[in-house]
């Protein structure tokens, strides 16, 4: 954590961040900072975005870098934490569930519509990382989303069931549920769940190129925070392997999707597919030199104009 406020960036001296709390349908808090222009003008309608975190990032990281800059470009953008983790609520903590995570944009288009300045049709939202995947599946439902935009885009629960790039087997794959039964067998016994590995304090030696990537900006003063831990409860796993792959992506058509992803993201392949298989108006976007998380904060890579111009576009 690299400011004594806990956010990894400086509030920028034309916005405002006010933090807000609202319930999603299932009943759990959900802790989220809303950001404006400073010189907002309340009497007319705006257009508003809701904005997901990295998986296992919270809301003073990419959220905050995002919210920010679209909140400087005219829009009202909402950060949030999902639910069980952050400062969000929710027992046990650090569940991980696809159903919940899609659920919370929807929450967060529930409270931007209560704003009397945010116009009901008017709001969209941004998955980075992912969040992207659970941003396309809230999409996929619920046609209050207007626009929908991911950023180094994860399909968190098509790689939990199909492995990377869909290489995994089914004897794989039921070797690795029969583990998670045991582990549920496990945590009955403990009396809570057991998560999976949590960021270490220090960068260890021998990592490989993609651990130590995401050790570059989470176990750093780049993006370091105490409540972005990396760890979530193991048997979480079984609903991303139940929930699957991204399956009905034409749902979305005919509104838009915009991908973002980096010309070194070793996740690219994720937005790929998406492009490959979305029916409706999308486009994609390959940032020169940008790795994957590349795209949670350096503001000088993260193509903001084309992000202006694809919510202005299509929440006018």
């Amino acid at each position: 954590m690299s400011l004594s406020d806990g956010y990894i960036f400086d509030l920028d001296k034309n916005v405002t961040r006010t933090s807000v709390t609202y319930k999603n349908r299932y009943g759990i808090t959900i802790a989220a900072d809303l950001y404006r222009p400073k010189d907002f003008d309340e009497s007319q309608k705006h257009p508003a975005i809701v904005i997901g975190p990295p998986y296992g990032g919270v809301k003073e990281q990419g959220p905050g870098v995002y919210a920010q800059e679209l909140a400087k470009r005219g829009f009202v953008a909402l950060g949030f934490d999902p639910s069980y983790n952050g400062e969000s609520s929710g027992e046990p903590r650090h569940i991980a569930s696809p159903e919940i995570f899609a659920e919370d944009f929807s929450a967060g288009v529930d409270f931007l519509g209560t704003l009397p300045y945010v116009g009901r049709d008017r709001i969209g939202a941004i998955g980075i990382c992912g969040s992207g995947g659970f941003a396309l599946n809230a999409a996929q439902v619920d046609q209050r989303i207007k626009a929908v935009a991911t950023a180094a885009m994860y399909d968190i629960s098509g790689l939990t069931r199909g492995g990377w790039q869909d290489t995994m087997s089914d004897e794989e794959r039921q070797t690795g549920l029969n583990k998670l039964a045991e582990q549920r067998w496990t945590d009955v016994d403990a009396g809570e769940p057991a998560l999976t590995p949590t960021f270490p304090t220090e960068i260890p030696d021998g990592l490989d190129p993609v651990t130590s990537e995401f050790f570059e900006f989470y176990v750093t003063d780049r993006g370091r925070h105490p409540r972005s831990i990396g760890g979530f409860t193991i048997t979480s796993g079984m609903s991303h392997i139940n929930y699957g792959a991204l399956r009905h992506l034409p749902d979305i058509a005919p509104r838009p999707i915009l991908l973002i992803t980096g010309e070194h993201a070793h996740s690219r392949y994720f937005s790929d597919t998406v492009h490959e298989q979305a029916t409706g108006p999308k486009k994609l976007v390959v940032v020169p030199g940008a790795r994957h998380i590349d795209l949670y904060d350096r503001t000088d890579l993260i193509p903001f104009e084309e992000l202006e111009e694809f919510f202005t576009k299509n929440l006018a």
